[in-house]
C-alpha cells in the first residue's frame, strides 16, 4: 500500500510540473502565437473573403460581391496569369541550378581543411547577406549601368570591346541576359544558403571519409558517394525556401525594371503582376485571387518536394 501510495504521489508530482511547464511555454510563445493570428492567419483568411468582391481602392466604401468571378477571370480569361507563372518558372530553371552550384561550391571551399582563415572567409562571404536588400539593389543598378557601370567599363578596358555608351551592353534590358543578370544579383546575398551548406558539411561523420580514402576513393567519389548524400537534408530544405522565394520574387524586377515587364514582358514574374493589379490598378480583390495563386503553387510544388524526399533524402540514423 505505502509503495502504491508512493508511487500515486509520484506521477502526481510528475503531473504538476509537466502542466507547469505547458503553462509557461504557451505564457513565452504567445507573443508568436499572437503576432501569427494578428499578422499571418487573419490577412490570410481576409484575402480569400476579398477575392469574393468587386473591391477597388480608387472607389472607398463602394464593394460588390461577385462570388467567384474573380477566380473565373484568373483561370480562364486573363492571360497575363498564366504567362507570369511560367516567367517565374523559367526563371527559377535558371537561377536555381547556378545559386545551388555557386553555395554548395563555396561550403566545400570554405569548409576545406586546406584553407587557412576560414572564418575571415565565412564572415566576408555572409557580409552581403546582412545589407539591406533595396541598397544592394540600387548598387547593382549602378554597377550594371549601360553607359558607366563598373562592369562595362571593365570588360571595355579589358577585351577593347565597346561595352559603354548606347551601345554598350544591357545587363538589364537584353531578354537574353536580363535572367542570368537577376541571378548574379542573388550571388552576392547567397550567404545564408552557404552557411546552411557548410553546417550540414560538418555533419558528415569523418569515419565515411577516411573509410572511403582507405578504399581508394578520390575527391571526386567521395564528393558524390558520401558528401552529397549525407547533406541531401539541407539540399532538400534549401530546396523549398528557394522554390518559395523564386514565387515570391518581386524587389529586384521592382526596382531595376520599374515592375513593367521590361524586358518584352521577361520580368513579368507572378509577384510583380500581383503588385501591378493591387497596387497599381487598385483592384484588391482580383490581387488576392492572385496571391493565392501563388500560395497554391508553392504549397503545391513544396507538397511535390515532401512526397519525393523518400526517394532522395537521406537522413543519418534512418534504416
Amino acid at each position: 500500500m505505502k509503495m502504491a501510495g508512493a508511487d500515486g504521489a509520484a506521477r502526481r508530482r510528475g503531473s504538476s510540473h509537466r502542466h507547469f511547464e505547458l503553462k509557461w511555454g504557451l505564457i513565452f510563445i504567445s507573443p508568436w502565437i499572437l503576432g501569427f493570428f494578428i499578422f499571418f492567419l487573419v490577412p490570410m483568411v481576409s484575402s480569400l473573403g476579398f477575392s469574393l468582391y468587386d473591391f477597388n481602392l480608387s472607389t472607398v466604401g463602394v464593394h460588390k460581391f461577385i462570388g467567384l468571378e474573380n477566380w473565373k477571370r484568373a483561370f480562364t480569361q486573363d492571360p497575363e496569369v498564366p504567362l507570369a507563372v511560367l516567367k517565374s518558372f523559367a526563371f527559377a530553371g535558371v537561377s536555381l541550378p547556378i545559386t545551388f552550384f555557386y553555395a554548395l561550391a563555396l561550403a566545400l571551399m570554405l569548409n576545406s581543411g586546406l584553407l587557412r582563415g576560414k572564418a575571415l572567409f565565412r564572415a566576408l562571404f555572409y557580409l552581403p547577406a546582412m545589407i539591406p536588400f533595396v541598397a544592394t539593389v540600387v548598387i547593382w543598378f549602378g554597377v550594371l549601368n549601360q553607359h558607366a557601370g563598373w562592369i562595362n567599363q571593365i570588360i571595355e578596358s579589358v577585351t577593347g570591346f565597346k561595352a559603354t555608351g548606347a551601345s554598350g551592353i544591357q545587363w538589364l534590358q537584353s531578354t537574353r541576359l536580363v535572367y542570368l543578370t537577376f541571378t548574379w544579383i542573388g550571388l552576392w546575398g547567397i550567404g545564408n544558403t552557404m552557411m546552411t551548406f557548410i553546417a550540414g558539411l560538418q555533419k558528415v561523420p569523418t569515419e565515411l571519409y577516411e573509410a572511403a580514402t582507405v578504399d581508394g576513393a578520390g575527391w571526386g567519389t567521395r564528393l558524390v558517394r558520401i558528401t552529397l548524400p549525407m547533406i541531401t537534408p539541407i539540399i532538400f530544405y534549401n530546396l523549398i525556401l528557394a522554390i518559395i522565394g523564386t514565387m515570391q520574387f518581386f524587389l529586384v524586377p521592382y526596382v531595376l525594371n520599374r515592375g513593367d515587364g521590361t524586358p518584352a514582358g521577361m520580368t513579368n514574374f507572378i509577384m510583380v503582376y500581383f503588385y501591378r493589379q493591387s497596387f497599381n490598378y487598385f483592384n484588391m480583390g482580383y490581387g488576392a485571387v492572385i496571391a493565392w495563386i501563388i500560395f497554391i503553387i508553392a504549397m503545391a510544388l513544396t507538397a511535390l518536394l515532401f512526397t519525393t524526399q523518400r526517394r532522395w533524402v537521406y537522413y543519418l540514423g534512418e534504416k
